[in-house]
């Protein structure tokens, strides 16, 4: 037996009659309430609603062919309120793709566009044409297809993992397999990534969040400079939201557009990895006044944007334009959105770009209460489903902490990638936020829900991280003081300035061995924190094998070597990768830094900060070298769970005390991020040191230690 995810055809029997003709193609009125165009055993669907426009005209294309071969005006007794729907009769999908053209008034001052020559691509097309080709132009107006989607994945559940149970590996579909290095056969593409799978089971991550994959325009503002052609490769310059991206398919896919990923998704999840989406609500690529009307524009212009009272683009997204999320049109194709990927592809989570966007109204200012967000949080169809905002705008909104999504949502923590980083680097006075951080971040996102009566922990809450696409790699983080963005083409001004990187002695390349063995013990002191950390962990694919991007610290015009990942690195640096691979793997193993547990029986709080001294609990203002210790009754494993984390940013050693622990117990080391002198700097549980009472914390170095029964 076999159970579909999304009806391919409707319950439309071949005994219904068309009830006119137009152009000599039968037809009738539609099925108002099923948006986009949906194949059926008589024809098609097709449905689209306009507001301010005043008639609808569906234009219909041979494939390859620029001029339509049928034009089909919807009749005004195929109209309900504002939406036009209509069967047309003896179509085959195969043999057509599609568009719209919307006439209605030209008044761009009270924020109408409408142009009854420029044809639209519909706003819920499930597969665009014209992009398939990476980096092509577009030549004529965007089109779409009709999918007849048949994928069947069998009864595979809905995975019910908790945020805080998950490691977050976030990558580029083109840019992880493109290089020559990859080793797989269909580089850049959604296959690509299919046959690296065992690498990131190997690596032990579960999720993986996938920067945009919805249909977009890599061409847009393509340039030339220093003799290389840059394209907007990251894809957050959305064209069609349903569709997924043609170029990152090995092969064409016809009328079955979406295939490719499935299985791709079907596979992460047969081998326990999760699938979160990076999407992008906040704009398009439609830009501003002098951008492009291929969609959204020309259907209404007015709803679908925020605009200023006379008419021009609010820009909070920095791109141009901002959707008007907020407008129950807009609200409802965002719905609708989230629905059809959860329902259609099984994706798992989404992770929101500039998500404060979604909390603002029509004119632009924030909402206590945003009806977008309270939705998204309700809806059961989404009630399984991660939510991430990244909570912050470039219209000067930032939420962190404070994202109004009744705590259903976790956030991107961005004060934990900057004082994390900062005190990792030796800024001393980030002590005390970098240790609130360490330990779930429980002074932001702590607290209790009356409308839920229920107690919520940070560990739910936040997304720790050191890097993500945007901004310096890990190796880069500790190899240069200063971005280096050059290349991009706009003197260097272009990305962050905030980055609280250091070089460790020399910017850039270098020889200097005393140099490089500071920059990697620093690589390993953050990726033990972070997977030391309260809190869900993400990392930027890449990060554990050492890769760089020359001091670049934004690659989203650079579809190059700068930016593809090198895999030729992974064996260069094969011990970096066997740090994370052990880190991450420690961290599944030990629960009671994921989540809180019941009291340990040894009597040790749940979580502390310690200074030097374990027994001294309030840290010094400025300190250099901290601990945070957690403790909790794993019931599974029938044992206290006991860690140890233990810090030190001085560029000098520090002795420091481990808490007492009553005999039969006591403290064992499990990982040294400045090693035993023999490259050794983790200890399988089967080789872990016993440590009694004192410890030497070289400098610049992280230890992590665990309570347990004295080994005899």
């Amino acid at each position: 037996m076999k159970f579909y995810t999304h009806r391919s055809t409707l319950d439309v029997s071949a005994s219904v009659n068309p009830m006119g003709e137009l152009k000599g193609y039968p037809v009738r009125p539609g099925m108002f309430d099923v948006n986009g165009a949906t194949a059926l055993p008589v024809g098609v669907n097709f449905t689209v609603h306009t507001h301010h426009g005043t008639s609808c005209e569906l234009l219909l294309f041979r494939r390859g062919e620029n001029e339509p071969f049928a034009v089909l005006p919807f009749p005004e007794a195929y109209k309900i309120g504002d939406v036009y729907s209509m069967i047309v009769f003896g179509l085959n999908i195969e043999d057509f793709e599609y568009a719209y053209r919307i006439d209605g008034p030209w008044a761009p001052e009270k924020g109408m566009r409408f142009d009854k020559n420029t044809i639209l691509l519909d706003p819920y097309a499930r597969a665009v044409t014209g992009q398939k080709e990476w980096g092509k132009q577009q030549e004529s107006c965007y089109r779409a297809r009709v999918v007849n989607d048949q994928f069947d994945w069998g009864d595979m559940p809905q995975s019910k993992r908790e945020m805080s149970d998950l490691v977050i590996y976030e990558l580029h579909v083109r840019g992880f397999t493109k290089h020559e290095s990859s080793g797989v056969e269909h580089k850049g593409t959604f296959a690509g990534l299919k046959e690296k799978i065992p690498y990131l089971k190997e690596l032990g991550i579960n999720a993986v969040e996938l920067m945009p994959i919805f249909e977009f325009d890599e061409t847009r503002n393509a340039r030339e400079v220093n003799g290389k052609r840059l394209l907007e490769c990251w894809g957050y310059n959305t064209v069609g939201f349903f569709a997924p991206n043609t170029s990152y398919t090995a092969a064409q896919e016809y009328n079955k557009e979406g295939t490719e990923l499935k299985e791709l998704i079907r596979e992460l999840h047969c081998n326990g990895i999760e699938v979160i989406l990076d999407v992008v609500f906040n704009h398009t690529a439609e830009g501003n006044e002098q951008g492009p009307s291929f969609s959204f524009k020309g259907f209404d212009n007015k709803i679908y944007y925020m605009l200023t009272p006379d008419g021009n683009y609010y820009n909070f997204s920095g791109c141009g334009n901002t959707l008007n999320c907020n407008h129950p049109t807009v609200q409802q194709l965002i719905l609708e959105c989230l629905r059809y990927w959860t329902v259609s592809y099984r994706v798992d989570g989404f992770r929101f770009d500039l998500a404060s966007i979604l909390g603002r109204n029509e004119d632009g200012s924030p909402m206590d209460n945003p009806p977008l967000l309270r939705m998204l949080t309700y809806d059961p169809v989404l009630a399984n489903v991660k939510l991430i905002a990244e909570a912050w705008d470039a219209g000067g909104m930032y939420q962190v902490g404070s994202f109004p999504a009744s705590r259903r949502w976790a956030e991107w923590n961005g004060r934990y990638r900057d004082v994390v980083r900062g005190f990792l680097k030796g800024q001393n006075w980030e002590s005390w936020k970098a240790a609130w951080s360490i330990a779930g971040s429980g002074d932001m996102y702590g607290g209790y829900s009356p409308d839920d009566n229920i107690l919520y922990a940070g560990y739910n809450s936040c997304v720790n991280f050191l890097t993500c696409h945007d901004g310096f790699t890990l190796y880069d983080l500790y190899a240069y003081n200063e971005k280096h963005n050059w290349d991009n083409g706009w003197e260097n001004t272009d990305g962050s300035d905030a980055n609280r990187s250091w070089n460790c002695g020399a910017e850039g390349e270098t020889d200097d061995p005393g140099v490089l063995s500071l920059r990697w013990r620093m690589i390993r002191n953050a990726c033990a924190v972070l997977m030391c950390s309260r809190g869900t962990p993400m990392f930027l694919a890449g990060d554990e094998f050492g890769n760089s991007q020359n001091g670049n610290n934004n690659c989203y015009c650079q579809d190059n070597e700068l930016f593809w990942l090198d895999w030729r690195l992974l064996e260069k640096n094969r011990s970096l990768f066997e740090f994370f691979r052990f880190m991450i793997d420690f961290r599944h193993r030990h629960v009671i830094i994921r989540k809180k547990l019941p009291n340990a029986v040894c009597g040790m709080e749940p979580i502390h900060a310690h200074d030097v001294r374990a027994e001294i609990t309030n840290l010094p203002e400025n300190t250099r070298t901290f601990s945070v210790s957690f403790a909790g009754y794993d019931k599974e494993r029938g044992e206290d769970d006991l860690v140890y984390v233990s810090i030190n940013t001085y560029w000098e050693d520090v002795t420091i005390t481990l808490p007492a622990l009553q005999r039969p117990l006591c403290w064992y080391l499990c990982v040294n991020t400045f090693g035993d002198g023999q490259g050794r700097y983790f200890y399988p549980e089967d080789q872990e040191v016993r440590i009694d009472g004192e410890f030497i914390l070289r400098a610049r170095s992280v230890a992590v230690f665990t309570g347990r029964r004295i080994k005899m």
